[in-house]
C-alpha cells in the first residue's frame, strides 16, 4: 500500500486554498520550486493528475479526494491539539457547514444555539441549495451539510433529519387576477412565478404533479435569492411560489397568503451528512442539529 507523505498532502491543500504555487510557497515559507516538486511527487506516488494548472489552480476529481483527506487531517490535528491543551488560550474550534437557505431561515440557527458552550466553537456557514450542498462536502470545503441526498459522499456518514413541507401559495389579489375560474394547473403554468434562483425546481415539480406533463411553464419567472425575500415577494403578489410551511403559516392565518392546493403539499426530505471523524466538536453539532430537526421537520 502506498503511503501519502503528509508534507506533500499539506502542500497540495495549500496550493488549492491559495490558488497559485507562488502563493502557496509564501504561505508555507518555502520556495515555489519546493512546492512544485512536492505536488509532482504526490502525483507520481498516486499515479494521477491532482491539479489543473489553471489560474487559480483547481483540483481534479482525484485531487478533490486528496484535498478532502488533507482537510480532515487538519481537523483531527486541531482537535488533538485542543484536547492536549496545546491550542492558543481561548482559541475556538471552527466548524464549517453547508445548509440550504430555507433551513437557515427557519430551524437551523436555533439548532446551533443548542450546541454546548464547551468545546468552544465558531461556525462558518455556506448557504447553498440542498441539492448541491453535498458537492461542498465532496470538495472538502465543509465538514458537514444539510442535503437532500440520502447517498453518502465518500468518507461521510448520513442520517435522516425529516421532511421540509412546502405549500403552493399566492396573495389574494394575485389569485383573483390570474387564477380564478380556470383549472389550477393550466392557470399556474401561465401565471408569473417566484423562484429562488435558476436551479430552483420546486415550482416546476409541483406543476408537473398537477398537470402530469413536462410542458414549459411560467414565461415570467422572478428570481428572489433569499428565503425571507422569496416569501415576501409571494405575499406582495409578485407571483406564486412554493413557500415553506413554517413560514407560510402566519401569512395564511391572517389572509396575506392563500394556499392554492392544500391537499397537495410538496415534501423535501433532508439529511445530515458529515465527515467520519471522531471529532467532539462535530459530534456536538450533529446532536443539536438532529434534535432540533426532529422537532421542527415532519417525520
Amino acid at each position: 500500500m502506498t503511503d501519502l507523505p503528509l508534507d506533500q498532502v499539506r502542500t497540495l491543500l495549500a496550493v488549492v486554498d491559495e490558488g497559485t504555487f507562488d502563493a502557496a510557497a509564501a504561505a508555507l515559507h518555502v520556495t515555489p520550486s519546493a512546492v512544485s516538486q512536492r505536488v509532482k511527487a504526490l502525483e507520481q506516488r498516486t499515479g494521477r493528475v491532482l491539479l489543473l494548472r489553471t489560474k487559480p489552480v483547481r483540483p481534479t476529481e482525484s485531487g478533490e479526494i486528496v484535498v478532502r483527506f488533507a482537510r480532515q487531517l487538519a481537523r483531527l490535528e486541531r482537535d488533538t491539539r485542543s484536547e492536549l491543551g496545546m491550542s492558543g488560550p481561548g482559541e475556538p474550534t471552527r466548524v464549517t457547514v453547508a445548509v440550504n437557505a430555507d433551513s437557515l431561515a427557519t430551524w437551523f440557527l436555533p439548532a446551533l444555539t443548542r450546541v454546548p458552550d464547551e468545546p468552544r466553537l465558531c461556525f462558518e456557514l455556506h448557504r447553498e441549495d440542498e441539492t448541491r450542498t453535498a458537492e461542498l462536502l465532496r470538495e472538502g470545503l465543509v465538514m458537514a451539510a444539510v442535503t437532500s441526498s440520502p447517498d453518502p459522499v465518500t468518507g461521510c456518514s448520513v442520517r435522516p433529519l425529516g421532511r421540509m413541507r412546502y405549500l403552493a401559495a399566492a396573495s389574494a389579489s394575485f389569485t383573483a387576477r390570474h387564477l380564478d375560474g380556470r383549472p389550477l394547473g393550466e392557470a399556474l403554468a401561465e401565471a408569473p412565478m417566484v423562484t429562488f434562483d435558476r436551479s430552483d425546481e420546486l415550482q416546476d415539480a409541483f406543476l408537473r404533479g398537477l398537470r402530469r406533463a413536462a410542458r414549459g411553464a411560467a414565461p415570467v419567472r422572478h428570481a428572489v435569492p433569499t428565503s425571507e425575500g422569496f416569501k415576501d415577494a409571494v405575499a406582495a403578489g409578485l407571483g406564486w411560489g412554493m413557500v415553506p410551511e413554517v413560514q407560510a403559516g402566519p401569512l395564511l392565518a391572517d389572509g396575506r397568503l392563500l394556499s392554492l392546493a392544500p391537499e397537495r403539499p410538496l415534501d423535501v426530505p433532508l439529511y445530515w451528512q458529515q465527515w467520519k471523524l471522531d471529532s467532539p466538536a462535530l459530534a456536538a453539532v450533529a446532536r443539536a442539529v438532529t434534535a432540533t430537526a426532529a422537532a421542527a421537520l415532519r417525520r
